[in-house]
């Protein structure tokens, strides 16, 4: 049997529904993977060609609460996109709306695989001239137990494996120093569970101890694991850093006639490296620990974005990603 459909929420982002469904319609025709499309029938139909539609005739906001939308908006694009998935009709769901809300949908909609305590985001941090680096929590959970860390690192282990293919991911815990006495109290005594955990090992992972956040942009970590409001920061930062240098790089090889005459010999070879960088290249984040495919793209996300997010939930769907984390993370 063929790939069932991927369920792209048309009216999710800062760019929908245009940009999005330009996207979907992209990936369809390059990559050959059905796509349908979930979202207000006279918005979406102009737009979609011959595009399957889900209906729905709610949107919630970028700037909703995501608990009570949820559950209030039973008939919202993001609810109706993980039914879909929950019920068969779609192998993932992909939303560039509402990241709470879009988490929310997926976990009250599709359910937390058995023994995951919460579900968690693993987002591709880009390593030029390697594989990315693994981080979570991304922002799912701002307050976190050692044992939850634990089995971040536990899904973040099954998810670099296979994703990326690292045959041993090693995994660092975010601190402000390498050294084990170094960090909160809660990086502490998570130290001490991974040191001390059979759990990684049994994902076929392997605890390399404390990294700071020099260490995320590096080949030196496959996995780095924080609690979701750490996460969240040092997600942003990076992508805010990034944007401040490419602008900076720009502003000055237009600085004088001798800078442009420079740019034009250094931005062929400069345009891989910005390739690396640039967001709409990664596919977005996985939402690990729910019962089903769901990815999130960033806000702004472009058709491009669309279009590698559709591959990668391909990529994933056929790795058979969420049965390995359900192994992984099965009661003993």
């Amino acid at each position: 049997m063929g790939m069932l459909p991927v369920a792209v929420d048309g009216m999710g982002g800062d760019r929908a529904p245009s940009e999005i469904v330009d996207g979907a319609r992209r990936a369809v025709a390059e990559l050959g993977v059905p796509v349908v499309l979930v979202g207000q029938p006279e918005v979406l139909e102009p737009l979609a060609g011959d595009l399957p539609i889900i209906p729905a005739s709610e949107v919630i906001a970028m700037d909703a609460d995501p608990g009570s939308s949820v559950r209030r908006m039973k008939d919202s694009s993001l609810v109706r996109a993980a039914e879909a998935v929950r019920d068969g009709k779609a192998s993932a769901m992909i939303s560039a709306g509402n990241t709470g809300a879009t988490m929310a949908s997926a976990l009250l909609r599709m359910g937390r695989i058995k023994g995951v305590s919460r579900p968690a985001i693993a987002t591709p941090i880009p390593v030029p001239g390697h594989r990315p680096t693994v981080l979570l929590d991304a922002g799912a959970n701002a307050e976190c137990s050692a044992e939850l860390l634990v089995q971040f690192a536990q899904m973040g282990t099954v998810f670099a494996r296979e994703r990326y293919g690292v045959a041993e991911p090693r995994v660092g815990l975010l601190s402000i120093g390498e050294e084990p006495t170094k960090g909160t109290s809660l990086v502490k005594e998570t130290h001490q569970l991974l040191s001390a955990s059979s759990t990684l090992v049994a994902a076929g992972g392997r605890f390399v101890g404390n990294v700071e956040g020099r260490d995320v942009m590096t080949p030196d970590v496959d996995v780095v694991v924080t609690d979701g409001f750490t996460g969240n920061i040092v997600l942003k930062t990076l992508e805010g850093g990034m944007r401040a240098l490419v602008g900076a790089i720009l502003e000055a090889f237009a600085a004088s006639a001798e800078a442009k005459a420079a740019s034009d010999v250094l931005l062929p070879g400069l345009l891989p490296l910005y390739a690396t960088l640039d967001p709409d290249n990664t596919g977005g984040a996985m939402l690990l620990g729910v019962d089903g495919l769901c990815l999130i793209s960033h806000g702004s996300s472009s058709a491009t974005a669309v279009v590698n997010a559709v591959r990668v939930a391909r990529e994933l769907h056929d790795s058979g990603i969420v049965e390995h984390l359900r192994l992984a993370v099965a009661p003993t």
